[in-house]
């Protein structure tokens, strides 16, 4: 009897710890387990249970003491809890590294060593690390040469940029970082932006960092570079529509006054978690070039990110959690993550990758010049998760979008890869504006997000109808940079509201005050180059104690174009201060005069839809040199008139029509053939 009940303890015991000892393959991702009892060698992300707690940070007010903390904890809770893993990773004599955004470590193994980690009880998962293709540009023009173009980039004007600029905000003071295929540093329309030039030398250290330690055979870049280089042209032309200007012909970037840093994360297009992870690290913390002595002060803004990791290419749930914590890390150290949504549309919950699917990731649509949704923008709602969360947060420009690339060359790509460099730009322009916004991310989100301009759809996705604001195809609406910077800026201490409106013969400026208690007067000022100011109007303040007061003056002459209006609050003591400025885009003349055909061979006709009362033609070419002017008389409705272009050379021009006061009604961009 005492042998049978030995027996049956026995067995009791043998079967539990068969089982305890098989409870590793359970942490393990089926592909790793499956690579490794092949026999193969394998790549895989060993995810330790101690994750920091950084949410004190949102304690701080300041940027450079929030990424201080983030760092501090991140990596002092790697540091303490990492030291058994990497001993077992060691004594096998494996290939490894260690991080600290993510308490986590790559290793690649065979067997053996993959169930030693996996028995250890502070690792709770081993994650795959596959190679992913990234979502590139989507049917974009082949690489053209450099033009010779004195114009603005259509995206940058769309969302307000350059008259942002006009106001003084270019993005200077701001860092601006890039995560993609590298970039072309020297490139003429972004050196002199570079953080890492200052005129006369370069130094890559802290600006600079390649996480492509093992790149394929051919890679023009090679490994391990300790010099900016772009191996896809991506990269580059992503940089330059942030920061890009050649102080010439080419304006393509949306803050020309920020500077930028870079992190390589892309082998020709092909990245992986741990590279994605490795870049994101080095923008919390950067690092000399040698990969020490991290500074989190000198971390961007801004990061622009324009990559995936889908579950079609090998990504499962470890690496997508893995993902979002990083960048939670990330915007609690106050920075703001840019993504762009991805180019699966046009269906419901295609945005479906890291790392546009997350909360804190700010993920953004692409739209063309018309300001609609490009059919290959990604919509939501995310489903890929499980959250159902709406996407993208915005839209920005995406279509035919000219930038920077390799080998000094310019050209046109589209994709949301596209569109996000927009909106980091777009940051970079707030942030120049006021730069006590440095690390507000929430603040700077919502202002971009409450003051785009909103788009409808009749697609409509999860639930939620198109014609709402937000949706899940355009989010928001179409970022309005100009319009982001107002809405933060501080107005009178008695306005309330202040805004500018176009009608069909005229703009109305409105405002509203508190109860004036000092006030006297209020002078309405116009400018139309925000240099050169004029009173047009003054409007006696009217003091109501217990309501606001509603004020609205009509400037009766607006000029075709942006009319820029601010308000001076003229206190009963003498004193004054001024309001924000706020924009009104009239259109007048020059919208009811169709010019035709373009491209032009022989000549260029303009129509006029209206009466046209007299004014002034001019062509320039693409160098602004004057081919063509000639007083414009007065042309009867529904009337053509042809102007002569048979002795111009083949290129672009500018046709600038301006009225009888000489003010610019309409500017056309020609290309002669």
């Amino acid at each position: 009897m005492k042998q049978l009940t030995f027996l049956f303890l026995f067995c009791i015991l043998f079967f539990s710890a068969s089982a305890a000892g098989d409870d590793w393959r359970s942490k393990v991702a089926t592909t790793v387990l499956e690579e490794a009892e092949a026999g193969d060698m394998t790549e895989y992300l060993v995810v330790l249970w101690e994750q920091a707690d950084v949410e004190n940070a949102n304690l701080f007010r300041s940027k450079e003491d929030k990424g201080r903390y983030v760092y501090e904890q991140l990596s002092a809770t790697a540091a303490q809890t990492q030291s058994e893993v990497l001993r077992t990773i060691r004594r096998a004599k494996a290939m490894h590294q260690s991080y600290w955004i993510v308490n986590a470590v790559w290793v690649k193994s065979g067997l053996e060593l993959l169930e030693s980690l996996a028995r250890l009880p502070e690792v709770k998962r081993i994650d795959p690390n596959p190679r992913i293709y990234f979502d590139g540009p989507v049917d974009g023009p082949p690489p053209a040469s450099p033009r010779g173009l004195s114009s603005i980039e259509w995206g940058v004007s769309k969302i307000g940029a350059d008259q942002a600029w006009a106001s003084g905000y270019t993005g200077q003071g701001v860092v601006i970082g890039g995560q993609d295929t590298g970039v072309e540093w020297d490139h003429l329309a972004i050196k002199d932006q570079y953080r890492g030039w200052n005129g006369t030398t370069a130094d890559h250290n802290y600006n600079w960092h390649d996480a492509i330690h093992a790149a394929r055979s051919g890679n023009p870049c090679g490994s391990n570079t300790v010099t900016p280089c772009d191996d896809n042209n991506h990269g580059t032309h992503t940089v330059g529509t942030m920061v890009g200007d050649d102080s010439g012909s080419n304006q393509i970037g949306v803050a020309p006054g920020a500077r930028w840093i870079a992190c390589r994360n892309m082998d020709r297009g092909y990245g992986t978690p741990t590279t994605y992870i490795e870049c994101f690290q080095w923008f919390l913390a950067p690092t000399n070039s040698n990969g020490n002595n991290p500074d989190a002060t000198k971390a961007p803004h801004v990061i622009n990110n324009s990559w995936g990791c889908p579950t079609s290419e090998g990504c499962n749930s470890g690496n997508f959690a893995t993902m979002e914590a990083v960048v939670n890390s990330l915007k609690t150290a106050g920075i703001v993550v840019v993504v762009s949504a991805g180019n699966s549309g046009s269906g419901c919950n295609t945005v479906n990758t890291p790392a546009a699917i997350y909360e804190n990731s700010f993920s953004v649509g692409a739209t063309n010049s018309s300001d609609n949704i490009a059919g290959f923008s990604s919509r939501g709602p995310v489903t890929v998760d499980g959250s159902g969360r709406a996407k993208p947060n915005v839209s920005a420009p995406g279509v035919a979008v000219r930038s920077c690339i390799r080998n000094g060359r310019y050209a046109s790509f589209q994709g949301t890869s596209m569109a996000g460099p927009h909106v980091a730009g777009a940051v970079a322009l707030i942030i120049s504006a006021d730069p006590g916004l440095a690390g507000q991310v929430e603040v700077i989100e919502s202002a971009l997000e409450t003051t785009s301009v909103g788009r409808t759809t009749t697609q409509n996705c999860g639930g939620v109808s198109g014609s709402s604001i937000p949706n899940n195809t355009y989010g928001y609406g179409r970022i309005d940079a100009l319009a982001a910077i107002n809405s933060l800026l501080p107005l009178p201490v008695d306005l309330t509201s202040f805004y500018a409106v176009p009608e069909k013969k005229y703009v109305r400026v409105h405002w509203q005050t508190s109860a004036e208690l000092n006030s006297d007067h209020f002078v309405l000022e116009k400018s139309l180059d925000l240099n050169h100011w004029s009173a047009i109007g003054t409007v006696e303040a009217r003091s109501n104690s217990q309501v606001q007061v509603d004020y609205s003056f009509d400037d009766l002459h607006p000029q075709a174009g942006s009319n820029y209006y601010r308000l001076r609050q003229v206190d009963r003591d003498g004193s004054h201060e001024y309001s924000k400025v706020v924009t009104a885009v009239y259109e007048d003349a020059g919208k009811n005069v169709r010019i035709f055909p373009n491209p032009i061979r022989e000549e260029v006709k303009l129509r006029f839809a209206e009466t046209w009362t007299g004014g002034q033609l001019s062509v320039f070419n693409a160098l602004g040199q004057l081919v063509h002017q000639q007083p414009l008389a007065r042309q009867p409705k529904g009337s053509d008139f042809v102007v002569d272009a048979s002795t111009w050379s083949e290129g672009m021009y500018f046709l600038n029509l301006q009225d009888a006061n000489g003010q610019l009604v309409k500017q056309e961009k020609l290309l002669k053939h």
